[in-house]
């Protein structure tokens, strides 16, 4: 009995071992931005089918206000999974507190927009098996970093091919004194021309009919709900195919957790051709 029991045991440790070894890799590391002469952490989450495959597509994952890059892993169940599923990396680097991912004018220090679109990039496509080309990124986030990621899709087409946003602050003008951008643009009543400049809403002429993948969603109970809705309406009178989802839900993880699986299936279609 006692040599059946040990048989037993051998065996379902060695069926965790398995499935342990066929799951995500979630590593921590560290990155470095010229621009702003500083290490940078990121997380990176490299699929169970990362080491078979010639190369791998890349979704950039954004974190919001007061967050960092360790957010996605903590606090949204599945991604890890997701990542598995769809044979993508899926990295999410810390944005600092507060940079909404711009290049500030007001404080050259912050080169968040450069970081992301570009150190980071080549940093990433340096260590890992990725498509090295527009048609193998992506990049995605929620709040601030939903603003981030359109504002640096939007802005720099020949690095990612598909943009998406949960709950997005789309556009910055209606909050003057919220968040820390006053810190990054000066304030609004000294520097409007910053805000008109900087916000999403004012990007949408960089965009051309079908260039660029794009699915956006915000909670119907969200603050940020208003602008989303009004950005939605903006792309169709351009003639700017996207996916545009409300549902129920606040500006919370819960609503986030849900949101950032259909975020990464839209990237998966994208990159297999369906977007």
């Amino acid at each position: 009995m006692k040599k059946l029991q040990a048989f037993l045991l051998s065996l379902a440790l060695s069926a965790c071992t398995a499935l342990t070894a066929a799951a995500a890799t979630v590593d921590t590391v560290e990155t470095y931005s010229p621009s702003m002469q500083k290490k940078i952490k990121a997380v990176v989450i490299t699929p169970a089918g990362y080491a078979a495959a010639k190369a791998v597509p890349v979704v950039y994952l954004l974190h919001g206000y007061s967050g960092n890059y360790a957010d996605w892993t903590k606090k949204a169940q599945g991604v890890q999974e997701a990542a598995d599923r769809y044979n993508m990396l899926i990295v999410c680097p810390d944005g600092g507190f507060g940079s909404w991912y711009w290049d500030s004018p007001a404080d050259p220090s912050w080169k968040y927009e450069t970081y992301v679109s570009g150190e980071l990039v080549k940093w990433v496509d340096e260590h890992y098996k990725t498509i090295r080309d527009r048609k193998g990124r992506a990049i995605t986030g929620l709040s601030m970093g939903g603003h981030g990621a359109l504002y640096l899709a939007f802005r720099h087409q020949d690095t990612f091919g598909a943009a998406g946003s949960m709950s997005g602050g789309v556009d910055i003008r209606p909050f003057p004194n919220n968040w820390d951008m006053a810190k990054r643009l000066g304030a609004y009543a000294e520097q409007p021309a910053r805000w008109e400049q900087y916000t999403v809403m004012n990007q949408l002429h960089l965009l051309r009919p079908n260039a660029l993948a794009i699915t956006i969603e915000c909670g119907t109970e969200d603050f940020f709900y208003k602008v989303n809705e009004q950005l939605h309406e903006q792309l169709l009178y351009r003639n700017i195919a996207h996916d545009y989802t409300t549902r129920p839900g606040g500006h919370t993880w819960p609503y986030w957790a849900n949101a950032v699986q259909y975020q990464l299936l839209f990237m998966h279609n994208y990159f297999n051709g369906a977007k």
